[in-house]
């Protein structure tokens, strides 16, 4: 009897996990996205590569990966920035504000360049809208009242809306329950 019952337990799990369907563990072939590198931009500007301005620390010796203090976190104005610029290539963190004093707003900037490794590791682009006049195309696709804060994956998807600041922990920990995170970290050798 109990090893009936084991057996058909055991394919009841087998159905459940052929059910789900195939895996998305393959990022998308290069014909169907092509990756947007410095050296090529796709709206005229290169997206930042992540490295500081020239006066900053020397690069990394070729062949080694560069350390996260080299690195610089981005923050760049919404008008600077094109959503299709970073697809595959990097997670916007997108910041509004009615106005560039709004103390949400401040807040929110403090705590980001407090802290700015986590998200570096992480491929975040911090990308601020604080004129809502202009309405940018960051404002035409993600329709913002006040302040607003928006976290993107790499896939181009709204994941997180935020109506007060976050700490970059806080963000860390939400970016780490992505999928394509969790990839990521697979790949890395590291399990989740």
């Amino acid at each position: 009897m109990k090893l009936k019952f084991l057996t058909l337990a055991m394919f009841a799990a087998v159905m459940a996990v052929a059910a789900m369907g195939p895996g998305r563990s393959d990022a998308p072939p290069e014909s169907v996205v092509p990756p947007v590198r410095p050296s090529e931009p796709a709206t005229g500007a290169a997206w930042p590569t992540g490295r500081a301005p020239e006066t900053g620390p020397p690069p990394a010796a070729a062949g080694q990966p560069a350390a996260v203090d080299d690195l610089a976190l981005h923050i760049l104005p919404a008008a600077d920035a094109d959503p299709a610029m970073f697809v595959w290539q990097a997670r916007p963190l997108v910041i509004f504000a009615d106005t560039a004093a709004d103390p949400a707003f401040l807040e929110q900037i403090k705590r980001l360049e407090r802290d700015p490794a986590p998200l570096i590791e992480r491929d975040v682009v911090v990308i601020t809208d604080t004129d809502p006049a202009a309405n940018s195309a960051w404002r035409q696709q993600l329709h913002p009242r006040g302040f607003s804060l928006v976290l993107m994956d790499k896939d181009g998807q709204v994941k997180q809306r935020k109506p007060s600041p976050w700490t970059v922990r806080e963000i860390s920990r939400a970016i780490d329950k992505f999928p394509l995170r969790r990839q990521e970290i697979g790949r890395a050798g590291v399990l989740p």
